[in-house]
């Protein structure tokens, strides 16, 4: 399966290793990401409160190259999707001010294809099944909180992703993967986002309250699907007696490494808290 590939600013910086475990879980699934040629900056986070054109002027420029090569977008991080989906919304609903955004970048946009998120095709266009049959390293043991974040999955009727209050698309996959998913309250509850370079004391409190949930279900670790929710998750942490620290780590990870992927190692050290020791702790090394 092909896909116009449009990786976003994060991914040879503070996501690096979201982006190469992205395209190994891709290589094992024969999926064909094809970047889309001179990309630019989509406007998340703050274009979108400083100027409403611009921002959907940004995220309007990526779709109309992406068309011209008749796939639709794949986006690994749900900030940049959403950039994408509300470009698509709004232009879609006001013809007036889609002439506007198109005289504004010099290109046509048809809104012919649609932004999708890596695990949207996985679920969709992959299946769980096949994800199931590619699994050398069954990740048995391992209890896992899938945590989806804001933007994945609101608004709803512009992500269109799965249940905005109990997704279950990440859990799934997860559970193809020989995990147990652990039952709790906080898998869409708000981390505080870009508010971690602004304000990190908010942030540490809400993703405080989001990595206590997770103990308190029994998890091991927590897995994401944005950079900014793993980040925060990971480096935000409160330290508290007596406590591990629970890591926070992408789903793609997990997910290349039962496919047999050696990148776990070099990726875990990518992290504040390394997941290694807990896989190596469960025999998943």
């Amino acid at each position: 399966m092909k896909y116009a590939y449009y990786p976003g600013c994060t991914a040879t910086t503070t996501s690096v290793e979201y982006e190469e475990s992205v395209r190994e879980i891709a290589g094992y699934l024969d999926i064909e990401f094809t970047e889309i040629p001179d990309w630019t900056c989509c406007g998340a986070s703050s274009g979108h409160v400083i100027n409403r054109e611009l921002s959907l002027a940004l995220p309007s420029r990526n779709l109309a190259l992406a068309e011209k090569m008749n796939m639709d977008v794949v986006a690994p991080c749900p900030g940049c999707l959403l950039r994408f989906k509300t470009a698509e919304y709004e232009l879609g609903r006001d013809p007036a001010l889609k002439s506007k955004i198109e005289e504004d970048i010099g290109l046509k946009l048809n809104l012919s294809h649609k932004s999708r998120h890596v695990l949207e095709i996985l679920y969709r266009d992959i299946g769980v099944q096949t994800i199931r049959d590619k699994v050398v390293r069954p990740l048995e043991g391992l209890k896992i909180a899938p945590y989806y974040g804001c933007v994945l999955v609101r608004p709803p009727e512009v992500t269109s992703f799965d249940n905005p209050e109990n997704p279950t698309i990440m859990d799934e996959i997860m559970e193809a993967l020989g995990a147990e998913i652990v039952d709790w309250s906080y898998k869409v509850d708000c981390c505080g986002g870009s508010l971690s370079i602004v304000v990190p004391e908010i942030v540490k409190k809400l993703s405080g309250k989001i990595i206590q949930g997770a103990r308190e279900a029994g998890a091991d670790m927590i897995v994401t699907a944005c950079g900014i929710c793993q980040l925060n998750l990971d480096m935000r942490q409160p330290k508290e007696p007596n406590t591990e620290p629970l890591p926070a780590l992408y789903f793609s990870e997990l997910m290349a490494h039962a496919f047999g992927s050696q990148g776990i190692k070099g990726w875990a050290e990518k992290h504040f808290i390394d997941p290694s020791i807990k896989l190596a702790e469960l025999g998943l090394l």
